[in-house]
């Protein structure tokens, strides 16, 4: 984290992946923030049989993506971004990271919804996202492919969208079962209770909102974990 943390220093302001006033608290701020995701992930997957992965929708400048595929190296991750430039920075820090647990797909979430209800079930031999630097097209990322039918066990985001927009748009993406983990601010109890007819009609349930600690003497950040059906 400490590599991810000074590439972030050096040209994150730059590249327009994190703001003027952040490089002075990334590790609380961004980083430790985002790890405080990681053990609701570890604990969702472990009530996985299969092992299809992570999800971080809105990946951005790498939070929470990059940082949980950091912690759970053992665990597929799939970054999906749909800005260009967004892109080539998760590509670089994949590559600094030697993260051979992550993918990238560049796309947006609405992209992948409708192939996602319309062809259900684990990805093809060709559908699947590969991992590793070998599979980047020109440090990028890979298009999803026509009918693409990815789903995961876990779905995360944080600063994505507001939950009633984002639980249509995420839990589809899940296979039964799996938990859509989203990272929100003070507001996510009221947030929640907004979204709750968006997440009935997009099969989930069992809506939550937890604390998630994030170090000695940091303020919690909050945690919205939905289960799909």
């Amino acid at each position: 984290m400490q590599l991810f943390h000074d590439k972030l220093v050096k040209e994150g302001e730059l590249r327009g992946v994190i703001g003027p006033r952040d490089t002075t608290i990334l590790w609380e701020r961004h980083i430790l923030n985002s790890a405080g995701v990681v053990p609701f992930v570890t604990e969702a997957l472990q009530h996985q049989q299969v092992t299809t992965g992570v999800a971080d929708l809105g990946s951005g400048g790498g939070f929470p993506g990059i940082v949980i595929a950091s912690c759970l190296r053992d665990v597929p991750v799939t970054l999906i971004e749909p800005m260009e430039r967004r892109i080539q920075w998760l590509s670089e820090v994949v590559d600094l990271l030697e993260l051979d647990n992550v993918s990238l797909l560049r796309a947006r979430a609405e992209e992948l919804v409708p192939a996602s209800i319309a062809h259900p079930g684990t990805p093809t031999e060709q559908q699947a996202v590969r991992f590793g630097n070998a599979e980047h097209e020109h440090r990028g990322a890979s298009q999803p492919p026509a009918g693409y039918s990815q789903r995961f066990n876990v779905v995360t985001c944080r600063a994505v969208a507001p939950m009633r927009k984002l639980a249509p748009l995420a839990l589809p993406l899940l296979v039964p079962g799996g938990q859509l983990v989203a990272l929100k601010g003070r507001s996510a109890p009221q947030e929640l209770a907004k979204a709750l007819p968006m997440i009935k009609k997009a099969k989930g349930f069992r809506s939550r909102v937890l604390e998630a600690p994030v170090g000695e003497g940091l303020e919690s950040t909050h945690v919205v974990i939905v289960e799909k059906r």
